[in-house]
């Protein structure tokens, strides 16, 4: 057997004869398919158990997470293997705790609320891989790193340490925040994940088939950075703000590494120490984006793809043919901001 445990938000308040309704029918229909579990609600939150067959769960958790009264569904537990039930009696057990005033129940309020809001703050700190992982009711730290194919990204703000050499810690933040904003909100659209920021660049990745997303992304954050340029103050430090990216596709190690102390879920290998050196490049050739053969390979779309000629990268031993696309955002920056030194 199998057993879930999660917790949600309702959406819109719900009466007290509609949340009396939702155990009847729920214990009704899972007394059909020998299910049984307990559902708690408490100001405007689910924490729901469910148990039995490990197909029914699995096809029962599939419709509560489209029930359109609920949202910020959160896993927090998935059983396999479970040999004895703990409400073996009970279809589903119904307890609203907004209708208990008994002080001995105020902790387990507590805990309900704790447990949201420490989720909350996890997903702001938090890699979208990691919330999935957790989300499907799997411990993170027992997954074993493994060799997989990726496109990497670097990005990073072009002549950051002049810029903010001597502006207050204000402006600067305003720069960081602003850049990884607009960073993080396009690679996610494009179906990317940023892996970490690092100091004022970043580092993210798409899967194989997503080459064309890549390149739209970096495009597409070129275009909100010029926007953002224009529509600044004169006296903005955000009027400065512009970005160079490095693109490669290849082998990487994907998982957990760190110590017992601290563990990051990255990916780390000869791909991501390429598309670093790319984005580096990006100062010498004059472009904003830099992109690896291999992963011009694998695009599908058509890119005016322009060769910058072959260069002899930090680390590698192979002279490497690199190449950029023909966008007026990545041929000539506005302002001249290469020239930033």
């Amino acid at each position: 057997m199998k057993r879930i445990t999660y917790i949600s938000k309702v959406i819109n308040p719900l009466s007290f004869q509609e949340i009396e309704n939702i155990g009847v029918i729920s214990s009704r229909n899972n007394k059909q398919i020998d299910i049984t579990g307990m559902l708690v609600f408490f100001q405007k939150i689910f924490y729901q158990i469910i148990e039995g067959d490990d197909k029914k769960i699995d096809q029962l958790f599939t419709k509560i997470a489209k029930d359109p009264r609920h949202h910020d569904i959160v896993r927090l537990k998935t059983e396999y293997g479970v040999k004895e039930r703990l409400f073996p009696h009970w279809g589903m057990k119904m307890i609203n705790l907004d209708n208990n005033v008994d002080e001995l129940i105020r902790p387990i309020k507590v805990l309900l609320q704790t447990v949201l809001e420490s989720h909350s703050i996890i997903e702001r700190y938090t890699q979208p891989t990691i919330l999935k992982i957790l989300n499907e009711g799997t411990n993170p730290l027992i997954l074993t790193p493994v060799s997989v194919e990726r496109i990497i990204l670097f990005a990073d703000i072009i002549s950051y340490s002049t810029i903010t050499e001597k502006m207050p810690t204000e402006d600067t933040l305003l720069i960081l925040n602003t850049y990884f904003e607009i960073c993080s909100r396009i690679i996610l659209k494009r179906g990317g994940e940023v892996n970490k920021f690092m100091g004022d660049g970043l580092m993210a990745y798409f899967h194989t088939e997503q080459a064309d997303n890549a390149i739209h992304a970096c495009v597409e954050i070129l275009e909100e950075l010029e926007i953002l340029r224009e529509n600044s103050e004169e006296s903005s430090p955000l009027k400065l703000l512009n970005s160079g990216f490095g693109l490669a596709q290849g082998s990487v190690i994907e998982g957990n590494m760190g110590s017992s102390y601290k563990t990051d879920y990255t990916i780390i290998g000869d791909a991501v120490n390429v598309a670093s050196r790319l984005e580096g490049l990006t100062r010498v050739v004059k472009r904003s984006l830099i992109l690896s053969e291999s992963l011009k390979q694998s695009t599908k779309e058509s890119w005016n793809f322009i060769s910058l000629g072959e260069y002899n990268l930090k680390g590698k031993e192979i002279i490497t043919e690199v190449y950029s696309i023909d966008h007026d955002l990545v041929n000539k920056i506005k302002g001249n901001i290469f020239d930033i030194t």
